[in-house]
């Protein structure tokens, strides 16, 4: 309980705090803004919760342009573990934004909402996420398009990868393995039930693996970069498992 209400006091208290501190930011700091209040309260609802991350691999760099970072899609601790990371923008299925306090928290901080089966939806989503990377911000995606129990990773769509495409983009691959009997996995079952899952779960660990940057060019194509970042994040999951279970 005292988990729970931790979650809501501090997110309660972030999302209006954040939401005065950029309106009297001047625009070309916003993102600084941002971001610094996204790693507070990522931070904070690890410590909440007892996820302690353990990162292996190349780590995440200043940005010099856009980088599209794509990782497979175990838990709603995921977006706390990549944010905390790499900054920027998640890409989230629309229904999140409508969840309690997580969805105002995500729609404050410019999340990326795609409806799933819906091409407008994901052609209007393909547009942002493309404009973002063009100005140099960073993307995190989980091209599975849902969450999965295991360590396998499941095929990737390839929406995200033409935008990197189109935009000159860095993809950075990721892997993310939680330790068993964590609670994080979050599959067929509504937020609050996930929410109070984990928090009865004792502490936990989570490793993240972190790949080389997949570089794209003129040469590129689309279902060629997916289905190699597809390996590369199977690869890292394995890393990540070995970690968190050694």
């Amino acid at each position: 309980m005292s988990r729970i209400v931790g979650f809501g006091a501090l997110t309660g208290a972030m999302v209006p705090g954040f939401v005065a501190h950029e309106a009297l930011t001047a625009k070309d700091r916003r993102d600084r803004v941002r971001e610094r209040w996204v790693s507070a309260w990522c931070s904070a609802l690890l410590e909440i919760f007892g996820v302690r991350v353990i990162a292996d691999g190349m780590s995440p760099s200043p940005r010099t342009g856009g980088r599209l970072v794509v990782v497979n899609h175990r838990s709603t601790a995921d977006i706390l573990v990549l944010l905390r990371a790499f900054g920027g923008h998640m890409v989230s299925r629309a229904d999140l934004a409508n969840w309690p306090l997580v969805g105002a928290a995500a729609r404050a901080v410019g999340t990326v909402f795609v409806e799933r089966g819906d091409a407008l939806s994901g052609a209007t989503a393909l547009r942002l996420i493309r404009s973002h990377l063009i100005k140099g911000s960073t993307i995190i995606v989980f091209p599975e398009g849902t969450t999965f129990a295991d360590d396998e990773v499941q095929p990737f769509q390839a929406g995200a990868f033409v935008a990197a495409l189109h935009s000159g983009a860095d993809i950075i691959p990721v892997g993310l393995a939680y330790e068993a009997g964590s609670g994080a996995a979050f599959v067929n079952e509504s937020f609050p039930a996930h929410l109070a899952r984990m928090a009865a779960a004792p502490p936990s660990r989570v490793a993240m693996c972190m790949g080389p940057a997949i570089v794209t060019d003129e040469s590129s194509r689309a279902a060629q970069l997916r289905d190699v970042a597809r390996s590369e994040v199977q690869r890292l999951v394995a890393n990540a498992r070995r970690i968190v279970d050694g």
